[in-house]
C-alpha cells in the first residue's frame, strides 16, 4: 500500500507542485467570481507569468467554495484577497494536512507594482501555522465606502467614531488593524466622508483628501452593509462591524448581507440599493474615477469612510495536486 505523504510547505511560483500529466490535461485554476476583483487580481498574475484563458480553466468561484474544490481534488489553485490569517484557509489546512502557499517571484511583483496600485507584502512565517518560510506576494487595502445619498454628515462621523474607538468590542483578527495608525491607509484618490473627515481631525490627524458633497438626505433608520462571501473575511468581519454599529448607535439599525464583494458594492451604493460597501481601496478609486470595470458609468455617491485591514492576495494549492509551476501551465 502507498503511504500518503503530506507535505506541509511554501512554495514559490517557480517551484515544482507536481507536474501537469502527461496527456497534457490544464491546470484548474479558481480565479474568483465573475467581475469581481479576485478575478481582476488573479488575470494580473496570470499575464504577469505570460499565461492566458486558453492556458488553463478557469472556476469562477467564491473563496469558500474553491477551497471546497481544492480540497476535493477538482481545483489546483485557489487564488483569493484575504486578511490574514484567513479562516477559511486554516480549516482547508486542518481538513487537508498538506496545504502549501504560493509566493509570487520578483519579477512578477515588480511587473504588477509598475502596472497596478497593488504593493509588494510578505506574509510571514507566523501567520500560519504550517508555513515554514515568508511568502512574498500583492496586497491592497480594504475600506468601508458609505452612500453620499443615504448617510448624513452625523451618521459619517459616528460610524467612523464607532469603527475606532470601539473596536475592541469585535473579535475577529482583523480587527488589530481598526486603529487611528491606519484609519486613512488606502484613502489616494478617494473622497473623504465630511463626517468621518471631522471625526479624524477631532482625532488629530491630518486630512488631506478631498471631501465628498452629500446629497439631499432624508433622515432613515435602516442601513445596508454590503460585505463579502461567506468564506472570506469581509462577511463574518463586516457582520461583527455592524453589530458593534448596532449597539453604540442609538436608533439605527445596521444588517450586512452577502456579496461578491467590491464592485457588486460599489455598484449597489451607485444604484441607491445599498447604504455601505467593503471594498479594496483600487477598485474604489476606479469607481470614483469612472475606469476599469466603471468606465461610462462611474460611482460619484461613494464615499471614504475608514480603512479596515490589508487585503492580501493569497494563492492556495496542495502538495498533492497535479499541477506542476505557473510557467509550465502555459506550455501544457
Amino acid at each position: 500500500m502507498k503511504k500518503t505523504l503530506l507535505a506541509v510547505a511554501t512554495l514559490t511560483l517557480t517551484t515544482a507542485l507536481i507536474g501537469c500529466d502527461a496527456g497534457g490535461s490544464k491546470a484548474n485554476i479558481a480565479i474568483g467570481p465573475a467581475a469581481s476583483t479576485t478575478q481582476k487580481v488573479s488575470h494580473m498574475v496570470l499575464d504577469a507569468y505570460g499565461i492566458g484563458e486558453s492556458d488553463f480553466n478557469a472556476y469562477q468561484e467564491r473563496f469558500g467554495d474553491a477551497l471546497d474544490g481544492v480540497q476535493d481534488g477538482n481545483i489546483d489553485i485557489s487564488m483569493g484577497i484575504m486578511g490574514l490569517p484567513a479562516g477559511s484557509i486554516e480549516s482547508l489546512q486542518a481538513s487537508s494536512g498538506d496545504v502549501v502557499m504560493l509566493s509570487l517571484s520578483d519579477e512578477v511583483v515588480d511587473k504588477i507594482e509598475k502596472n497596478s496600485d497593488y504593493r509588494r507584502f510578505i506574509i510571514s512565517k507566523d501567520s500560519y501555522k504550517f508555513l515554514d518560510k515568508d511568502v512574498q506576494t500583492i496586497a491592497a487595502f480594504a475600506v468601508m465606502m458609505g452612500n453620499t445619498n443615504t448617510i448624513n454628515e452625523e451618521m459619517g462621523y459616528q460610524l467612523a467614531k464607532v469603527m475606532y474607538d470601539q473596536a475592541d468590542q469585535i473579535t475577529h483578527s482583523q480587527a488589530k488593524f481598526l486603529t487611528l495608525e491606519h484609519a486613512l491607509n488606502g484613502s489616494d484618490s478617494l473622497k473623504i466622508h465630511p463626517g468621518a473627515k471631522r471625526f479624524y481631525e477631532d482625532k488629530g490627524l491630518t486630512v488631506n483628501m478631498s471631501v465628498a458633497e452629500l446629497g439631499d438626505i432624508t433622515a432613515k433608520q435602516e442601513f445596508i452593509l454590503g460585505t463579502g462571501s461567506q468564506g472570506g473575511t469581509y462577511y463574518p468581519l463586516g457582520g461583527e462591524i455592524a453589530t458593534t454599529w448596532n449597539n453604540n448607535i442609538p436608533g439605527a439599525n445596521f444588517t450586512n448581507v452577502e456579496t461578491s464583494a467590491s464592485i457588486e458594492n460599489l455598484i449597489r451604493i451607485r444604484d441607491g440599493k445599498m447604504d455601505l460597501g467593503m471594498s479594496v481601496h483600487v477598485p474604489a478609486r476606479n469607481a470614483l474615477e469612472g475606469t476599469a470595470e466603471f468606465e461610462g458609468s462611474p460611482v460619484d455617491n461613494a464615499a471614504f469612510i475608514g480603512q479596515i485591514y490589508p487585503e492580501v492576495v493569497q494563492i492556495v494549492s496542495r502538495s498533492g495536486n497535479n499541477v506542476s509551476s505557473f510557467e509550465s501551465i502555459k506550455g501544457n
